[in-house]
């Protein structure tokens, strides 16, 4: 069962999201489904430059690129020109009734637009303004254009991810601009919970993924530690990573010594248990691929699956590697109401499937009730909404504000 922003906890929050491509969208996509009402601000005539991105040609072409649609639902959309005086007039006026601002502007765009936090507050002492950079807003690389390619390398991402042989390497989908937008989000939601409310936040991506890899930079900081690329192997733990099985891949985490145990007797292989360098955690470790070949003598006899199965009913963790397809396919995915589907989507003529949040409240999943919208599409309704008459919108439109 899932609800939508009118019982969400953002339920009455205001957001003005200014942001283009991804992390800044995909931060305002859970506002959106937290509950927040959620104004997309766009450049006029253009947008969001994820309107054309995607690997539907068609659907870009009409600016309603896949990559838009995957995180912008629940948003009605108003186009602005910022930088004529107009435009900027019409920001202020939202900004007075919004709680929250996200951007994702270089450093020093909102400043020179006259439009900078310093300003807004001015305006609205209460605003929470979220600014959402590469690099964040100060220090020698502040200025620095990024995508989330360059803050995978800077940030040491691509040289732990693959093997010795393969690394460095992406890691296979836009990972920091995700955790930048997610960590944008929560920093938001915080800031609205503060008394008094108003504050200025600077999202840094690099940062925010350094923060996430916790384990890798403490074993540097403090153990001294050279990180360095595993492939699918846990260095903590053996045996605990990827083991071929007669149709593909299954992940196993035998971390605790009872599930070593386990795991061996399942496999009929109770003989290993006794053997010198297995007998600990570091001597598996130690032998870590003797070992693996070992085991795999066995599981290469049968399905991932069908280990998987069997494994996890004896306590030992265990998944079959699966692809996209095959996990959204999953019982687990489609029977907890976590994909929402428009039927009718403006500008797209198949119905449209996206992804909620991966958090449940009481139950529930937060969705939104509307699909992703046309650029400019509110954008009458919400300048009415101002006290514009129908005449200056049009006056408005015709020399290039809206």
């Amino acid at each position: 069962m899932a609800t939508d922003k009118q019982t969400g906890p953002l339920n009455g929050v205001r957001v003005l999201d200014l942001t283009n491509v991804l992390a800044g969208p995909f931060a305002c996509h859970q506002l959106a489904h937290l509950g927040a009402d959620v104004i997309k601000v766009e450049a006029v005539g253009t947008g969001d430059l994820a309107r054309n991105l995607g690997s539907d040609p068609d659907l870009s072409a009409a600016g309603m690129g896949i990559s838009f649609l995957a995180q912008n639902a629940g948003k009605s959309s108003l186009t602005l020109n910022l930088k004529d005086p107009r435009g900027k007039d019409v920001l202020k006026q939202l900004v007075q009734g919004a709680d929250v601002l996200v951007e994702n502007y270089r450093p020093g765009v909102m400043e020179r637009l006259s439009l900078c936090y310093d300003t807004l507050k001015q305006v609205n002492p209460n605003l929470v303004y979220c600014a959402i950079s590469g690099f964040g807003q100060t220090g020698p690389w502040a200025d620095r254009p990024a995508y989330d390619q360059i803050i995978q390398g800077v940030s040491g991402v691509m040289s732990i991810t693959g093997d010795a042989r393969s690394a460095p390497l992406r890691v296979g989908y836009p990972l920091a601009d995700t955790i930048g937008g997610l960590t944008a989000a929560m920093a938001i939601c915080s800031a609205l919970n503060a008394t008094p409310r108003g504050a200025y936040i600077d999202v840094s991506m690099l940062e925010s993924v350094l923060a996430t890899m916790g384990w890798v930079v403490s074993n540097h900081l403090i153990g001294g530690v050279a990180p360095s690329a595993q492939g699918n192997e846990n260095p903590t733990s053996a045996p605990s990573g990827a083991f071929q099985c007669a149709d593909g891949l299954i992940n196993i985490a035998a971390n605790k010594d009872e599930q070593w145990v386990a795991l061996a007797r399942h496999l009929g292989r109770e003989d290993l248990l006794s053997k010198d360098v297995f007998l600990t955690r570091e001597d598996r470790k130690t032998n870590r691929l003797r070992l693996k070949a070992e085991l795999e003598t066995v599981l290469t006899t049968r399905s991932a699956r069908d280990w998987a199965e069997e494994l996890n009913s004896l306590g030992v963790p265990a998944g079959a590697v699966l692809s996209v397809p095959e996990a959204l396919a999953t019982a687990q995915i489609t029977d907890r109401d976590f994909i929402t589907r428009f039927n009718s989507v403006p500008g797209v003529d198949r119905p449209v499937d996206v992804v909620s949040v991966g958090a449940m409240f009481d139950g529930t999943r937060p969705t939104v009730s509307t699909p992703p919208p046309k650029l400019g599409q509110d954008t009458t309704s919400i300048l009415e909404n101002l006290g514009y008459s129908r005449i200056q919108i049009e006056t408005l439109r015709k020399e290039g504000v809206i």
